[in-house]
């Protein structure tokens, strides 16, 4: 059985870089190749939890937590939620899910959000099995 194990990313080198960039073009229209010097910052970065699935020596999943403190309370946000297309089926997305919950749990009092899209429906799923309700807002972005 292959050992799998969750974690949070503190080093950076051209292998998980590249392992990063295969997962993101499995999960946007738009992908991007995600440098050592990203992944650097990400890592430096005290707001965000950049984690790892692992399946024995191979990256197949990864999820990050990024946290923020406003004037309605502490905020966690669940961003780029996505397991390798080769690795899906084994419970990998619940995994992370659940990992991240946990995380989040550390800095209760606070609010776990995430958005997903609609198209996304194994994710969705996954969401509200997961205790996720969801808001009815309207979601605004600008890129600058």
């Amino acid at each position: 059985m292959c050992e799998v194990k969750i974690v949070r990313a503190t080093s950076c080198d051209s292998a998980t870089a590249e392992a990063i960039t295969q997962l993101l073009a499995q999960l946007t229209p738009t992908p991007h190749h995600f440098t050592e010097r990203e992944l650097s910052e990400v890592i430096s970065d005290p707001s965000s939890a950049l984690f790892l699935l692992w399946e024995e020596c191979k990256v197949v999943g990864m999820l990050t937590v990024g946290a923020y403190l406003s004037p309605t309370g502490r905020k966690l946000w669940i961003e780029d939620v996505v397991v390798d297309s080769a690795a899906r089926g084994k419970g990998y997305g619940k995994r992370l899910v659940e990992h991240a919950i946990e995380y989040a749990r550390t800095f209760s009092p606070c609010t776990l959000m995430l958005t997903s899209n609609p198209a996304r429906i194994a994710a969705n799923e996954l969401y509200r099995a997961s205790g996720f309700q969801q808001k009815t807002t309207n979601v605004y972005r600008l890129s600058l």
